[in-house]
């Protein structure tokens, strides 16, 4: 027992401040309905990483943090730039092609580095086994920051996810807190991929906002279901990956599947 908390303990840390930055961001992105924005930004972190890796930096040192990082901020700027008052074209289609298009960079850029294909399997799952204290706390310092801006800016912030149509009209500059939202969530995606990897980050932000959205109405109470979920998901992950001897980030993200199902089928026969 004690093996396992001292294996355990900053990993599942780490599980909880992921849980308190993406449970919130995820509301905001299911009001929104641009539920791949995550995997876009964190796809294009992974590809500004990765180019990094190729000109001989490490994938988790800080010349290849401020390359993931640049990468997030234009695809920032590109979300921001491509959502009209007007859509003709829905925003998610736009996301998904910026999506897919980073996927196939990032495999062409591996293809020219050695061990390419164990650089990628670090991308997709992370290194939250190995997270240490020192990455626990300088994360929560970064989500801490974020987190106060976007309670300062709550109101506009939270007018331009509900209803857009009605910030247009009510003069609210859109695409300025477009770009405000999507510059934060990039530095929020940038680090968490590289501690999480992109397929737990996904989890973290989309399944506790769902199980928010189907149990909660006021904003408030779906953020206190997100992170009671987050955390139960990262418990339960982290007791079967030590003791089935399983992936840390792999283990959590299945299991966040498996509370998305049965919150799932008890909301359907309104047993909760």
């Amino acid at each position: 027992m004690n093996d396992f908390f001292h294996l355990m303990a900053a990993p599942f840390a780490a599980c909880l401040v992921l849980t308190g930055i993406h449970a919130y961001l995820g509301l905001h992105v299911i009001e929104r309905g641009v539920i791949f924005v995550d995997l876009a930004l964190a796809q294009i972190a992974a590809l500004g990483a990765t180019l990094g890796f190729l000109l001989g930096f490490g994938l988790h040192s800080s010349a290849g943090y401020l390359f993931a990082l640049g990468f997030t901020f234009l695809g920032a700027v590109i979300f921001a730039l491509t959502r009209f008052r007007e859509e003709k074209i829905p925003h998610e289609a736009i996301i998904g092609v910026v999506y897919a298009v980073a996927s196939a960079a990032v495999i062409l850029v591996l293809s020219r580095a050695p061990e390419g294909g164990e650089e990628l399997k670090e991308l997709l799952v992370g290194h939250l086994l190995l997270v240490g204290w020192p990455e626990v706390f300088k994360v929560a310092v970064i989500y801490g920051g974020i987190g106060l801006l976007h309670w300062l800016f709550r109101k506009p912030l939270l007018a331009i996810s509900r209803n857009p149509e009605q910030a247009f009209a009510n003069g609210i500059p859109v695409r300025a807190w477009d770009l405000f939202f999507y510059v934060t969530f990039g530095v929020v995606v940038t680090s968490s991929v590289a501690m999480g990897g992109v397929l737990l980050v996904f989890s973290f932000l989309i399944v506790p906002a769902i199980c928010g959205a189907l149990l909660a109405q006021s904003v408030g109470r779906r953020l206190c279901v997100g992170w009671g979920i987050g955390a139960l998901a990262s418990m339960l992950g982290i007791v079967v990956s030590y003791y089935a001897d399983l992936p840390t980030g792999a283990s959590i993200v299945c299991l966040f599947g498996l509370v998305l199902v049965v919150v799932g089928l008890l909301h359907r026969l309104r047993l909760i």
